[in-house]
């Protein structure tokens, strides 16, 4: 079943929206991309498959997503990430594994660290950490870094996005605050990876960097020759559902729980 969705206000007085799907632990938490949502080809994969099988699932939209309260152009990876740790301790029974589509994959690093005791497994859609050092060197023109620097703000299209967006100083700023790959990522959890060589958005070897910076051993990487961004053909979903199937069951599954 899937079910309605539900509303959580974060300290700062926004409302979130959630869609929890009670079932067999550890819940299976999904953490979206940059200005998607909840809506999603894999959240929506990802939740008929829980369903189907029994696990607990749950996803929900950051502040200014979907339908999720609060401006898109106020948010940062620090609030977004603390958005997802407030939503697991308000929703998730127990524990949980985390997984992050492009910039949830990032989100899912700085959640695994603050709830470490919850998390128990990651797994990784085109994770996309410190990818603002990324979007500023080499995504800007040498005129929008300008426009950036001098306004604090630039309006931005891509192929994903082409009503554009507002890009903010501040995001790039708070994202540079949050930045992990320059140094160990202290996680011992098991970790699952899975890249396309052509993404055109986030470089494969991100996902390698990622691997090693990580403490675990357990760390595997799948990279698809012919995978873009988006990892959401018919195949790479089934991919991504055998993926997780596995990890779940290394890690073992327990009881049947509730809603949250």
């Amino acid at each position: 079943m899937i079910e309605e969705p539900q509303w959580v206000t974060t300290p700062e007085g926004q409302t979130l929206a959630v869609r929890a799907q009670p079932g067999r632990a550890p819940w299976v938490v999904f953490l979206g991309g940059f200005r998607s949502d909840m809506e999603g080809t894999k959240a929506q994969h990802l939740a008929q498959w829980c369903a189907h099988t029994g696990q607990a699932f749950l996803r929900f939209d950051y502040s200014g997503h979907g339908l999720s309260q609060g401006s898109f152009a106020a948010g940062t990876i620090s609030r977004w990430s603390a958005e997802a740790v407030g939503i697991i301790q308000t929703c998730v029974p127990g524990s949980c594994v985390l997984v992050g589509s492009s910039m949830g994959g990032w989100i899912m690093l700085h959640v695994a660290q603050a709830l470490a005791s919850q998390v128990v497994g990651l797994l990784g859609i085109a994770a996309a950490p410190d990818f603002t050092r990324e979007l500023v060197s080499r995504d800007l023109t040498s005129a929008q870094r300008d426009e950036l620097q001098s306004r604090g703000q630039v309006m931005l299209t891509s192929d994903y996005d082409p009503q554009g967006f507002l890009l903010t100083q501040g995001f790039i700023n708070d994202g540079e605050a949050q930045c992990l790959l320059d140094r160990p990522i202290r996680l011992n959890m098991p970790v699952r990876l899975l890249q396309g060589c052509a993404d055109a958005e986030v470089p494969w070897r991100t996902a390698l960097r990622l691997a090693d910076a990580l403490d675990t051993q357990d760390v595997r990487v799948q990279l698809f020759k012919d995978g873009d961004h988006r990892l959401s053909s018919t195949a790479q979903l089934a991919v991504l559902t055998e993926t997780l199937a596995e990890l779940l069951k290394a890690l073992g599954q327990s009881e049947v729980v509730g809603g949250g």
